[in-house]
């Protein structure tokens, strides 16, 4: 296997790493809705590509992942003010209920 002799300098590499470009991937506009989308792709916003609609079959699966996801839970401040809430709803139908026995 062959073994470097000396160690590459920081010039000799950074002159070699100069071709190392970042690209700007390539958009257009949507011919259906007028949204940015990258080229060869379906637009994100109106399911079409090259003004052709996409099988609905795949947009109404996608819609069912995002149906999936699960909400976030409700904070512990968010429950306990819940659990209060319904205490005073049961102690208020308690003493309308005394109330109408009298």
């Amino acid at each position: 296997m062959a073994v470097p002799k000396k160690r590459t300098g920081h010039s000799a590499q950074g002159s070699r790493r100069a071709n190392w470009k970042a690209t700007k991937p390539e958009t257009t506009k949507c011919p259906n809705c007028g949204e940015t989308v990258l080229t060869h792709t379906v637009c994100t916003a109106c399911g079409t590509y090259k003004g052709q609609p996409v099988r609905l079959a795949d947009k109404a699966a996608a819609v069912a992942v995002e149906e999936k996801k699960p909400a976030k839970k409700a904070s512990k401040k968010a429950k306990t003010e819940e659990v209060k809430a319904e205490v005073e709803e049961v102690k208020a139908e308690e003493t309308v209920e005394e109330k109408t026995e009298e």
